[in-house]
């Protein structure tokens, strides 16, 4: 309950101002001798003790800061995206130190009280409520000015922020320590499938010079070799063809409802890059080497120029070449063939001499695959509850600040108990 009788409920527009971002132009990379730095969404931090700060790495001068018109954000401000998917999470930032932020973001400043309380106060209002219909989120100024929020007296934000610090700081520790085990657990399915795939039955690495390595290019389907597919696959239409991009098989969006699709005209000069479910994809720019299997319902998709189709050769099991892809070595091997500077890739002639180590039959392939799976499998379970401690946490302290900020606990007893 309230430690005080004072508390009210006001609009926000009474107690705070807002500053918008600036429109620089897009290409901007900052002045290095600026004064301010120029923040963008991407700078927002949100470490889990609830400390948000900027992490700007471009900086703006005094005067070009005037030549645009914009407005410099003063300490003690909370900054927060206000268009994109981005507004939809709780990602807020308190501002330590004279900034510039782009016309992305949103500066709420208060007029009095404590900047920590404001943090935690704004970080769990709801911004989704205030997005109307349209392709792209969005939060005007005037609404946020219009949003009733509680205020109470500073004594009390003091003590309130006091609480959350000391609360979100130990659960951000927890946080770290599942985080850290979750690494573990990654690195050790490495090492798994490492020994099952490659590495002799009594797991030694000498089976890494018995095995006959050949080319990828050897295992896959001579009639459909390995190739990328369309390079310049225009906007995206609703009545296409579903495309695959690197992204997609990194973020396993392999759905026809996930994906971008093309127009029927453009796909049709690239027939021969066509995917058929059970046809492996890989990520040749960017995510270089994730790797997924093809499902039945993309058949007849097709591919951007950021990925590659690995069809199955005569006898090879698609899961033991699947996972063997997955391997440190065979993903080191792959590694080591990407080139360029910005956008980084590997190119078909090199991904088609990718080596691959060769169990002596289709058998054995079966066998140290099945034996990968019940490792994996292990692996996923352990893997997901340590998920489901993480999104428990993660509820447990947007709640403890919701009934802090709203008074529903008197923090000078109360305790983030275990």
């Amino acid at each position: 309950m309230r430690s005080s009788s004072a508390w009210t409920t006001q609009r926000l527009g009474r107690l705070a101002k807002t500053i918008g971002g600036s429109g620089f132009p897009h290409a901007y990379q900052g002045n290095p001798d600026g004064e301010f730095p120029f923040a963008k969404v991407s700078d927002l931090k949100m470490p889990a003790n609830g400390n948000g700060l900027i992490t700007a790495q471009n900086f703006v001068s005094r005067l070009e800061a005037k030549v645009l018109g914009a407005r410099v954000v003063p300490i003690g401000s909370i900054v927060f995206p206000k268009v994109g998917a981005a507004l939809l999470g709780n990602a807020r930032s308190l501002v330590q130190r004279e900034c510039l932020i782009d016309n992305n973001m949103m500066a709420v400043v208060p007029n009095v009280g404590d900047s920590r309380y404001w943090l935690y106060l704004l970080s769990v209002v709801d911004l989704g409520q205030l997005v109307g219909g349209g392709p792209l989120p969005f939060v005007s100024e005037s609404q946020v000015r219009d949003l009733q929020v509680w205020n109470p007296p500073i004594e009390e934000q003091r003590r309130i922020a006091d609480f959350l610090d000391g609360e979100c700081s130990r659960m951000g520790k927890q946080r770290e320590a599942f985080v850290k085990l979750r690494a573990l657990v990654e690195e050790r399915e490495g090492s798994v499938l490492e020994a099952s795939l490659i590495a002799d039955s009594c797991g030694s690495s000498e089976g890494l010079n018995r095995r006959k390595w050949v080319p990828l290019a050897r295992l896959t389907d001579q009639a459909r070799p390995i190739m990328y597919g369309i390079v310049l696959p225009g906007p995206n239409v609703d009545d296409g063809v579903p495309i695959v991009k690197g992204g997609d098989v990194a973020g396993r969006r392999l759905r026809v409802d996930a994906l971008c699709k093309t127009t029927r005209e453009i796909e049709s000069g690239y027939r021969r890059s066509r995917l058929k479910g059970g046809d492996l994809v890989i990520a040749i720019r960017g995510s270089v080497g994730e790797v997924e299997v093809v499902p039945d319902e993309l058949t007849g998709a097709n591919l951007t120029q950021d990925a590659a189709r690995i069809s199955i050769g005569r006898g090879v099991d698609r899961r033991w070449l699947e996972l063997v892809l997955r391997t440190p070595s065979v993903a080191a091997d792959i590694q080591s063939r990407v080139t360029g500077a910005t956008i980084k890739g590997i190119n078909i002639w090199d991904l088609k001499r990718v080596l691959i180590p060769m169990p002596e039959s289709f058998k054995d392939q079966k066998r140290s695959s099945a034996v990968a799976d019940r490792e994996i499998s292990l692996h996923e379970q352990i893997l997901a509850g340590l998920d489901r401690q993480l999104r428990l946490l993660e509820e447990r302290r947007q709640a403890l600040i919701t009934m802090a900020v709203s008074g529903q606990i008197d923090v000078t007893t109360a305790r983030g108990s275990d």
